[in-house]
Parts: structure tokens; C-alpha cells; sequence
């Protein structure tokens, strides 16, 4: 099983963690059941024993079991042997961004090194998809190398916007418009049809 977005990720986490809450309630429910018994019967611990090792295995192995299926983790580990499409190098300083170029196009299955550099503050690199939900994001810290690698493997058009809170001048006083906010500024073409 592999994941190539953040999306099916979550839909599948979505699908485990539900099991996983019924199953963690099932113990509740079975506990509140005894109580209110007129008389309760012992509790048999090897069985409940089994079921808790049950949880634990099964709670510790769905992410051992979905670690490497995620591709970011594999590529951001094996990044020293990995070569990048592109770099786009980017600047932020005073809340504003200072960008490579106006909008930047990607073909399906390129890998970018995204390379940003703080002259201030504390910010955050965040690519969101045009529903709001983000599909990457790093910190971005002063004086320290900033750098993410991301390969793109669905057509869609991405808003840039700073992902951590650098303080009230990232927003228009008179509107709150998130003035860090540059919409439209990534698409990513080639992807087989149908693909989002």
C-alpha cells in the first residue's frame, strides 16, 4: 500500500482510527455492562488481558505497518542520494515573501527542493489545495537552512501561505486578509487525467 498525498493518508487513518476507538469503547461498554449487573461475575482477566496486548499490537503496528508507505518519509530519509528536479528559493522578511517567480509550474512526478530562508522571524512554508487542506508544510526559522524536498504525483493548483503565526502584521488591520496568502501560486500538469 502506498500513499501519494496527504489525502488518501488521512483517509485511511480516517478509516483505522475509527476501528481502533469502537474497539478501545467495546472495553468500556463490556466494564460499564458489569457494573450495573445485580451481580456481577469476576472478571476473567486472560481474556482481557489478550484483547488489551490486542490494542497495543494493533495500535503500535498500524504505524510501524504505515511508516514506509507514506513516500515523504522514504524520500525525506534517502534525501542525500536523492537529485531534485528544481529549486525555487525563496525569502521572507518583514512578512513578506520574495518569490522566485509569480506562479511556478511543476510537471507531475518532479521532485522541487523548496528552499526558504527567514531574515526575522519564525514562519511557516505551507502549500494548500484549493478545499483549504495543506499538502506540505516546514517550519521556517532564522538563520538556520530551510529546505524541503516534495514530488508532485496529482494535478492541482496550490495557494502559498505562511503556516505558523508571526504576529498580528501578517493580517490586514482593517480586513484581517492574511496578506502572506499568495493564491494560485503552484500547479502541477502532466498527471494522468482524472487525477486531482
Amino acid at each position: 500500500m502506498i500513499f501519494t498525498n496527504s489525502l488518501e493518508l488521512l483517509a485511511f487513518h480516517w478509516v483505522a482510527y475509527t476501528l481502533y476507538a469502537a474497539m478501545i469503547l467495546s472495553v468500556i461498554a463490556w466494564f460499564g455492562y458489569n457494573l450495573t449487573r445485580e451481580k456481577a461475575k469476576s472478571v476473567v482477566r486472560i481474556p482481557f488481558y489478550w484483547y488489551m496486548a490486542f490494542l497495543v499490537a494493533g495500535g503500535v503496528g498500524h504505524h510501524i505497518f504505515t511508516y514506509n508507505a507514506i513516500p515523504w518519509v522514504s524520500q525525506d530519509i534517502g534525501r542525500h542520494e536523492l537529485s531534485n528536479d528544481a529549486t525555487y528559493k525563496f525569502i521572507i522578511e518583514k512578512h513578506k515573501w520574495t518569490l522566485p517567480a509569480k506562479k511556478i509550474t511543476v510537471q507531475c512526478g518532479e521532485t522541487i527542493n523548496f528552499d526558504v530562508e527567514s531574515k526575522d522571524l519564525i514562519y511557516g512554508f505551507g502549500l494548500f489545495r484549493q478545499d483549504g487542506s495543506m499538502a506540505m508544510q516546514m517550519q521556517v526559522n532564522p538563520g538556520t537552512p530551510n529546505d524541503i524536498l516534495w514530488t508532485f504525483h496529482h494535478n492541482a493548483v496550490f495557494d502559498l501561505d505562511s503556516t505558523e503565526y508571526s504576529g498580528p502584521a501578517m493580517y490586514d488591520k482593517h480586513t484581517g486578509e492574511n496578506l502572506m496568502r499568495v493564491k494560485r501560486f503552484l500547479e502541477v500538469v502532466g498527471c494522468e487525467k482524472g487525477a486531482k
